[in-house]
């Protein structure tokens, strides 16, 4: 009898998992549709930091986790964390120009030059600022480069070249190959560039524009209207950037040319490691341009689901709640960039991954929802986090991202942002498996989108992640294959992206992305509740910051 009984046991065991299965909660395009259309509503009127649209947005977010059942994630008991950040608008410059010796060259902000400060200051003033050509303005010893060679750039505006420098490298030139080929680094940032120029003293960043090599249009640069942000910082952490920007292509080849340089044959040139910083032989750069700043206070929203066995032990979803906020006019009237898809979709994603979550038995592990400030203003919201975590991030298991879902209905694939970075990506192949998908590599690997979200922040401090991205790709789409697929990034990328239009429609087909969000839940469910820790692959560069920290995990 005793046998008996224990021959069955694992049939009852197996039995009880298929009806578990069953049982489940499904991820409910529904449900997250009607989110959207909530959080994109003029009521919260494009939800940017330190507005009234965030007020009522951090309201809405708590209400919506407290609805489904979850706590706190903070330890004294709060939904939110602070974010302290400046807040910074340029007004209409005094002065904005080169000085040459063809005589000045007057710019325009929106037609030839982009710029905004990070400097609490009332005016943005640099006065007859040498211009030095710097390249890619890249600082690698670990790959024998770099573009500076020991020049003093103290008080002198750099001109820098968008993404790497064997971005546009033929087979056999010396850069090919150095930094990924088409794949960015994050050398190729412009984050980077801004941060390496205060590195080096200049007074003034700007990056020639290029869409190819940017991966988005002179449209996206230019829509933040002047306006940015940065965590509030003490005086001796201020950047030495008063003013930091973009040239057009066509205002960078006048400027070049109003020196005697041909900027084409010197970006030829910056693909070797012999480069060195050229300065433009008597030009100069005058601004004078009045800056309205804050400090606003922004916040963080963290909710949280207790695990049971290993409590200690995170895993995180999560996604950015901040759009940008008012604008001019669009064609339709429309005044409020609202980010129906970026990234509304992706807290509505969060709230429906958390219902089926809060449905299913207790992980074993704490699993932390966290809907992050400030993703628009250069990550902020998250790097705060993760320089002030509320969690160890030696014993968060992995962060995993939402930012943008694609909206043109069922896929024969999911597209994999970061190939051979970390073994999340084993598990995005084996649960698209499932599913009855494969996966697909990001097809535009220059555009460096593994560096453009919020798990940038968690990576950066060794922690695996994954980033759900619907323009990663081309879908393989159900209906209309791959050029359907590309069909409906190029529209979106191509005029809503950061604009008024990107609000919710009703030709969205939520199919796909709820076949994403279900891939999302499966893998963190799996490891909150599993003892997995996953791993950074050999050749990863976030490898060896997460292997400082193996004892914890131990």
């Amino acid at each position: 009898m005793k046998k008996s009984l224990l021959l069955l046991a694992p049939l009852a065991a197996l039995l009880a998992t298929a009806h578990a299965a069953v049982a489940r909660e499904a991820i409910e395009a529904d449900r997250i549709v009607a989110d959207v259309k909530t959080l994109a509503s003029d009521t919260f009127e494009g939800r940017a930091p330190g507005t009234v649209g965030e007020e009522r947005t951090i309201g809405y977010l708590i209400a919506r986790f407290q609805d489904i059942g979850l706590q706190p994630a903070r330890p004294d008991g709060q939904w939110v964390q602070k974010v302290p950040l400046l807040h910074t608008t340029l007004g209409a410059p005094k002065t904005l120009a080169f000085s040459g010796p063809k005589g000045t060259m007057p710019l325009t902000v929106a037609k030839d030059i982009y710029v905004s400060t990070l400097r609490p200051d009332d005016t943005a003033r640099i006065s007859g600022a040498p211009v030095v050509f710097v390249g890619y303005g890249v600082k690698a010893p670990e790959r024998g480069w770099d573009d500076f060679k020991g020049m003093d750039l103290k008080g002198k505006v750099v001109v820098f070249l968008i993404n790497d420098p064997d971005f546009h490298a033929a087979k056999g030139e010396p850069a090919a190959g150095k930094f990924g080929g088409r794949t960015m680094t994050y050398y190729g940032r412009w984050t980077y560039k801004f941060e390496e120029a205060a590195r080096q003293g200049a007074v003034g960043a700007l990056i020639v524009h290029e869409t190819e090599g940017a991966g988005y249009g002179w449209n996206v640069v230019t829509s933040p209207g002047g306006e940015n942000y940065d965590i509030v910082r003490g005086d001796d952490q201020l950047t030495s950037v008063a003013l930091q920007g973009w040239l057009s292509g066509d205002a960078a080849t006048r400027l070049f040319a109003s020196a005697g340089l041909d900027l084409a044959r010197l970006s030829v040139a910056a693909r070797r490691p012999d480069f060195k910083p050229l300065e433009l032989k008597g030009v100069t750069f005058d601004a004078d341009v009045p800056v309205n700043h804050e400090e606003v206070m922004s916040h963080n929203v963290l909710a949280q689901i207790p695990g049971t066995a290993r409590k200690d032990e995170v895993v995180m979803f999560g996604a950015h709640w901040d759009a940008y906020g008012k604008g001019a006019p669009d064609a339709q009237g429309r005044i409020y960039r609202a980010g129906a898809n970026d990234d509304a979709v992706g807290i509505a994603a969060l709230f429906d991954i958390a219902r089926v979550m809060k449905a299913a038995p207790a992980p074993q592990r704490t699993v932390v929802f966290a809907a992050w400030t400030a993703e628009e203003r250069g990550l902020l919201g998250s790097e705060f986090y993760a320089a002030n975590p509320v969690f160890p991030m030696e014993k968060t298991v992995a962060n995993l991202t939402i930012d943008v879902l694609q909206t043109a209905g069922l896929a024969n694939d999911v597209t994999l942002i970061g190939k051979g970075q970390d073994t999340l990506e084993d598990d995005m192949t084996r649960v698209a498996a499932a599913q009855g998908r494969r996966v697909t590599p990001e097809s535009l690997p220059e555009r460096g989108l593994f560096y453009r979200a919020d798990h940038f922040s968690f990576a950066k401090r060794g922690v695996p992640v994954m980033l759900m991205m619907g323009i990663a790709g081309a879908s393989d789409l159900k209906e209309g294959g791959v050029k359907a697929g590309q069909a409906w990034i190029d529209a979106y990328t191509g005029q809503c992206y950061h604009q008024a239009c990107d609000a919710w429609s009703p030709d969205w087909k939520m199919e796909g992305a709820v076949q994403d969000v279900e891939l999302v839940r499966t893998i963190g469910e799996d490891l909150a509740g599993s003892a997995r820790w996953p791993q950074w692959k050999a050749g990863s560069e976030f490898k060896a910051v997460r292997d400082k920290s193996d004892a914890a995990r131990k």
